[in-house]
């Protein structure tokens, strides 16, 4: 692939161009499965690009600690190469958090849409056209309606009622809400300690979208629930249940949804 600015040969698919100092992707879509994973680079809305990274899963130890902290690694210094303004990430849960962990760009978490298809083997590869994740992040990406809340996540905690259940679990499932770009507001509800469920451990499940694009939170812990509302930037059920994907897939990896 040569620089889409200046025409220099860049060595992988999607380089930032240390000759013009151009960037030539704005954003890197990666599908992560343990063994493989596919980073496709987007300019706009455009794919310009796709490479693979791949490695040999070690069972559990220090030997698959220290491999798949590699493994994640390799992957992280593909994308720093890119210098991207955006990440989104789907798949492998313990792939995914040790790559967010050595990456300090705007990570976005987004549900599994399928697995990169077609394109070379190999560890590098250019052209490509991905798979349903990349489908996704374009299909967003050509919308931009969807304003972007820059607010911190404990500035989007609002309403009258404070308390939250699950203590320190249940501030994390907020939190995990909260860090959504297109979140705008939680309002907590009030506790329902009547209920009757007896599993041990809080959870947390984004329900439907309404017909402006909100959201309910369901907390539980125990027999108590408590139901919170999601105010998000979408303008209609379809973007808000995008929205809800993204949330549900975010508390899973938090380990707030039952297996």
């Amino acid at each position: 692939m040569k620089c889409r600015q200046c025409a220099s040969p860049l060595e992988r698919p999607g380089d930032y161009c240390l000759v013009c100092r151009t960037p030539n992707a704005d954003a890197v879509v990666l599908e992560l499965d343990r063994d493989r994973a596919t980073l496709t680079m987007l300019d706009d809305e455009e794919v310009v690009g796709e490479s693979h990274v791949t490695t040999t899963p070690e069972e559990g130890g220090e030997a698959g600690v220290v491999e798949l902290r590699n493994f994640a690694g390799r992957v992280a210094d593909e994308v720093r190469r890119k210098r991207p303004e955006e990440v989104y990430a789907a798949g492998d849960r313990d792939v995914l958090r040790a790559t967010r962990s050595q990456l300090h760009h705007e990570f976005y978490r987004i549900g599994d849409g399928g697995r990169a298809s077609g394109g070379t083997t190999g560890d590098d590869a250019d052209g490509g056209s991905g798979g349903g994740a990349v489908e996704t992040v374009l299909a967003r990406r050509g919308d931009r309606a969807l304003e972007v809340v820059e607010a911190a996540p404990a500035e989007k905690l609002g309403g009258s009622h404070s308390t939250l259940i699950g203590d320190r679990a249940g501030r994390t499932a907020i939190e995990t809400v909260a860090g959504h770009p297109h979140v705008k507001k939680i309002i907590p509800g009030p506790i329902d300690a009547g209920g009757s469920g007896s599993r041990s451990g809080v959870r947390a499940k984004a329900t439907r979208a309404d017909e402006n694009g909100n959201v309910r939170m369901l907390l539980r812990d125990g027999s108590s629930v408590q139901e919170n509302r999601v105010v998000t930037t979408a303008m209609d059920r379809e973007r808000g249940e995008q929205i809800r994907a993204d949330l549900n897939d975010a508390l899973a990896e938090a380990g707030l949804q039952p297996d």
